[in-house]
């Protein structure tokens, strides 16, 4: 019989600090990948840091990304999030986010939480648990809460979704009123600044690192709080901690093993 090759080391990547990584993971039952902007940046998704591609580049975060910039230009900041939702279901998940995947299939006891709003993570198969900063695919009502169903794809322009053509179709439109309340406009169920980070979500993805055996941490740049101080619960609990990113990141210095490389290249040979 023959045996499945050992994927290749990547380069840059130290090849003990991979074996022993690969170790942990073929011996984890409770693993817990958290992910951050790095991880869907690699499908084509513009992060927040970016000067020069970034979602920032045109708009300032206080007129997109509070709760103060939406009472004051409802329209603006509604069809910005479109715009992005769009945006998003033009790109395709990497080799990163299908290498979870197929590490959750293999073992059902993995938790993800991410910090991204995207959708990468469930199309490439993976169940996610938490998405800490909210999704560009959920909604809600600004004033009673209610949940409520938007069709992202019935808007803009068809033949170039995510484009700056798209972005110049969809300014202007105009928030639904909530049709539970009949009063409140719809909004993207996003964190935004200022806001705080659903409960629920938070309480299960930090249970779920303090009964961890093992958290990868991939993509995130360790900055923003409070999701910044998650992979700490993991430590305090006695679990290793692996970081995954091509960058030092502020966590770097703390992580039991560091693997400087893109999540696409190096969780496969990670994840085998």
């Amino acid at each position: 019989m023959i045996s499945p090759a050992t994927p290749r080391t990547p380069a840059g990547v130290d090849p003990k600090a991979l074996a022993a990584v690969r170790d942990l993971v073929a011996r984890a039952e409770r693993p817990v990948v958290l992910t951050g902007a790095g991880m869907s940046a690699e499908s084509g998704v513009p992060t927040f840091r970016d000067a020069q591609t970034g979602l920032w580049e045109r708009y300032s975060p206080e007129q997109l990304a509070t709760e103060e910039a939406f009472l004051a230009d409802p329209a603006l900041v509604w069809s910005w999030y479109l715009w992005r939702a769009r945006m998003v279901r033009g790109v395709e998940p990497n080799a990163g986010h299908r290498a979870v995947a197929a590490w959750q299939e293999r073992v059902p006891g993995l938790t993800v939480a991410t910090q991204n709003v995207d959708d990468l993570h469930e199309r490439a198969g993976a169940e996610v648990l938490a998405h800490l900063h909210g999704s560009l695919f959920a909604f809600r009502c600004a004033a009673c809460d209610a949940p409520a169903e938007v069709d992202v794809t019935a808007l803009g322009d068809d033949d170039a979704p995510g484009s700056e053509a798209d972005l110049e179709a969809l300014l202007r439109e105009e928030p639904p009123v909530c049709a539970a309340c009949g009063t409140g406009r719809i909004r993207p169920d996003i964190v935004w600044f200022g806001e705080l980070l659903p409960a629920a979500e938070w309480d299960a993805t930090y249970a779920a690192l303090d009964a961890c055996d093992l958290c990868v941490v991939v993509g995130t740049s360790g900055l923003v709080q409070p999701a910044a101080s998650l992979p700490f619960v993991a430590l305090g609990a006695g679990a290793p901690v692996v970081e995954v990113n091509p960058d030092v990141t502020e966590l770097s210095s703390a992580v039991t093993h560091r693997l400087a490389g893109p999540a696409g290249l190096v969780l496969p040979a990670v994840v085998g």
